[in-house]
């Protein structure tokens, strides 16, 4: 199988060996394990340990949890998923992302493949912004939110968007304000 696609993810081509697919309660351990590997390098959040899982759970999005798995083992690679950013009504289409992939799995295409299933799932719910912040400016996390071809910006203080398909994507560094 030279490229997985799942339902509901048409533009999530993953690479090769490499299925996306909804995130499951079951996948929780994995999902936590490699968030915990995120939050141990000290770029990823001003997070130390990584939430339990109802806690986790809880404050993310169903329709916008995404991970990448091994497809001939199920391990998993890396995930992403969404939580709303206010409960106001005038940002009902303004949701934050997380996106982690496995310490052993990077520069594959990963985070790419997760962070396009994610912008297939804002899409068809209707999302306007996807907005993503880091406690650093990493490069992994600049390449995967800059998309070939598209309109892309970033300003003096460090913050960026990107408009891909219908979503726009917009992300800062608190190390850069």
């Amino acid at each position: 199988m030279a490229r997985d696609q799942q339902p509901g993810h048409a533009d999530a081509a993953a690479p090769p060996g490499v299925l996306i697919r909804p995130m499951q309660p079951g996948d929780a351990g994995q999902v936590l394990a490699i968030y915990q590997a995120g939050l141990d390098t000290g770029q990823a959040s001003f997070e130390t340990t990584a939430p339990p899982w109802e806690a986790f759970d809880a404050a993310r999005l169903p329709a916008h949890r995404h991970l990448a798995a091994d497809a001939a083992s199920g391990q998993v690679l890396g995930w992403t998923a969404a939580a709303a950013v206010s409960d106001r009504c005038v940002y009902a289409g303004v949701i934050e992302h997380s996106v982690y992939v496995h310490p052993g799995h990077h520069r594959r295409g990963i985070g790419a493949a997760l962070l396009a299933a994610l912008a297939a799932s804002a899409d068809q719910a209707g999302i306007w912004t996807i907005q993503s912040g880091s406690s650093r400016r990493t490069p992994p996390a600049c390449a995967c939110t800059s998309r070939p071809g598209s309109g892309s910006w970033e300003s003096a203080s460090g913050s960026a968007a990107t408009t891909a398909g219908g979503v726009t994507w917009s992300s800062s560094s608190v190390a850069a304000l």
